[in-house]
Parts: structure tokens; C-alpha cells; sequence
């Protein structure tokens, strides 16, 4: 195995469920309450705005009131930390690294305290409701959406991803389910491209096949001594 310098860690939501922040599958999941259809679609937002706006401005009061957890903190130590290259690529939309610290951090699915205008395509950050359709910033309309990427949808900056998965010497996935593309075939781009490869989850992901190595475990208690690990070999 060659020597690691530069790293990918992917990040899902198992990483921010001990903030207390819904995961979207298993028992009490967000998803539970809502179909994917009638929220997370563009059809869906065309369909009833009011509702998906609504099941937004709750997820983003929500979040604001979560605080970073042990898997956070250990991550943002390891942004300052480690000398080589990093990119921390969530699926997650809430802002829980950054507010641990972490600087080098990639969210392919949006962010939740973002507002993307539809009219003049300014992102603009966002802590308010959107079910009263407020203005944009930029140019004054009122075609304000979520700054998620819904299903159906791309998710953002993946050639800066693919870019980092080919000089990877080492790709990490914590708090994934393996299920939702193009994020669940990251562990074989990066094997294949020679990075090892780790998966530390709460149990054995769709993907864990493609894992040189699996530790199963609480995140707040995996991820913290796995940066100690990695930072003591640097």
C-alpha cells in the first residue's frame, strides 16, 4: 500500500444522527413522515411549493439548534491538522463540520442555510423561512428555492470529487448507507484508481464489499481514534 499524503472521506448522515439530526432511512427516519416524492423531487416542489417549503424551513430551524459531536470535532482537528491534501465530501446538508472547525469540506447535496434563486442563480446563505417567498437578495425577485440538490437532480462540484478520488492515497466513508449514487461508488472509483480503503459505520454498508477494511461502531467513538491513528503516522 502506498504511503498516504492524500485523503477523501465521505460523510453521511450516520455522522450527524448522534446531533440528533434525522437519518433518512431505518426506524424514526426522516422519510418516515414524508414520501421522498412529496419533497425531495423537482415534480414534488412544482406540484406543492408550499409544502416542500414548509418541510424545509423545519429542517433548517432544526439544524440550527444541533451542535457538532465528537466525529466533528475529530474530523476539523484532523483539516488542521494533517499536512497533505483533504476533502471532506458530505451528503449531509447541515453545517455541523464547518461549525466544528473544518475548512476543507465539500457539500455535494446542498446545504440547508443556503437559498438558491431560480431567476438570477445567486446562492445566498439563508438561516429564515422560504414559505413566504422573501426576495432575493441578488436581484429582488421571489423564486427562492432550498439549496439542496433533490432526487433526480446532480449533485454539485463532481469533477472537483473525481478529481480528488484519482490523487487519493486513502478514501474514508463514515455514516454511509452505500445506497444513494453517485456517492455509493466512490469506494470503487477510489480502489480502483490503488487509494486503500475504509469504511467506518454503525454497521456493514451496501458498499462494505469494496472496503479494504470495515470498523463498525458509533461515529463518536470510530472517528476519533482513527484520526489519532492517522495523525500519529504523518
Amino acid at each position: 500500500m502506498r504511503p498516504i499524503r492524500n485523503i477523501v472521506i465521505l460523510t453521511g448522515a450516520g455522522i450527524s444522527a448522534e446531533s440528533g439530526i434525522d437519518t433518512f432511512r431505518g426506524g424514526g427516519g426522516l422519510w418516515e413522515r414524508h414520501r421522498v416524492e412529496d419533497v425531495a423531487t423537482p415534480e414534488a416542489f412544482a406540484r406543492d411549493p408550499d409544502l416542500v417549503l414548509r418541510f424545509y424551513d423545519m429542517r433548517r430551524a432544526a439544524i440550527q439548534t444541533r451542535a457538532p459531536n465528537p466525529a466533528h470535532d475529530a474530523l476539523a482537528r484532523l483539516d488542521h491538522q494533517w499536512s497533505g491534501d483533504l476533502l471532506i465530501v458530505t451528503q449531509n446538508v447541515d453545517d455541523l463540520h464547518e461549525r466544528a472547525g473544518a475548512r476543507r469540506v465539500l457539500h455535494m447535496h446542498g446545504q440547508h442555510l443556503s437559498a438558491w434563486c431560480t431567476a438570477c442563480d445567486t446562492r445566498s446563505p439563508w438561516r429564515e423561512t422560504l414559505i413566504d417567498r422573501p426576495p432575493c437578495p441578488a436581484c429582488g425577485k421571489r423564486t427562492l428555492r432550498p439549496d439542496v440538490v433533490w432526487f433526480g437532480e446532480m449533485p454539485y462540484e463532481m469533477e472537483r470529487i473525481y478529481g480528488a478520488l484519482r490523487s487519493a492515497d486513502l478514501f474514508v466513508s463514515i455514516g454511509t448507507s452505500g445506497a444513494v449514487y453517485p456517492a455509493a461508488g466512490f469506494v470503487r472509483d477510489a480502489r480502483q484508481l490503488g487509494a486503500a480503503t475504509l469504511e467506518l459505520n454503525l454497521e456493514r454498508s451496501q458498499g462494505s464489499a469494496w472496503f479494504h477494511e470495515t470498523r463498525l461502531g458509533p461515529a463518536g467513538e470510530l472517528v476519533p481514534e482513527w484520526v489519532d491513528e492517522v495523525l500519529a503516522s504523518q
